[in-house]
């Protein structure tokens, strides 16, 4: 009987940290990539539609002319509302290229941004002013986004 009411729970929706650009630190960022980065800029990030939630940029500059990172991430009150979001939302980034193994669902969007999904969590990070986006670039941004996914 305790059980079924464990397996019968509703899944808990992911609270926002105080600091969201936390799940990013600049020191996971910089031994990730190799390089060192500075900590990050936090500013909102606009609601994508009416109705729903603000989010929160994070960016995080280079030292020594490497590309800047964006790194934008959303709370969203409930899985099935970010389900839904991040369906609405990958119309506008066609075609996206499926990434396996991180979150409930990801993609690569065609500008080399990588849109990710977790329960009630949405996130997205991005290269800034990147001429030449590499397959070493691509597997970086699936190193971060895993590092993020297994912190929520």
């Amino acid at each position: 009987m305790l059980l079924a009411a464990c397996v019968l729970q509703p899944a808990r929706a992911t609270q926002a940290p105080a600091d969201p650009c936390s799940l990013l630190s600049a020191t996971d960022l910089s031994t990730a990539i190799g390089q060192a980065y500075g900590s990050a800029q936090k500013t909102v990030a606009p609601a994508p539609f009416a109705n729903t939630v603000q989010g929160t940029d994070c960016n995080y500059s280079a030292s020594g002319g490497g590309s800047p990172l964006w790194f934008r991430i959303y709370f969203d009150p409930s899985a099935s509302a970010a389900t839904d979001l991040f369906a609405r939302l990958k119309m506008f980034y066609s075609p996206p290229t499926p990434v396996a193994g991180i979150g409930e669902d990801a993609y690569f969007d065609p500008s080399h941004g990588l849109h990710v999904r977790k329960g009630n969590v949405r996130y997205f990070l991005s290269f800034q002013n990147m001429k030449n986006f590499t397959p070493a670039n691509e597997g970086q941004l699936k190193a971060l986004a895993s590092q993020v996914a297994g912190k929520l």
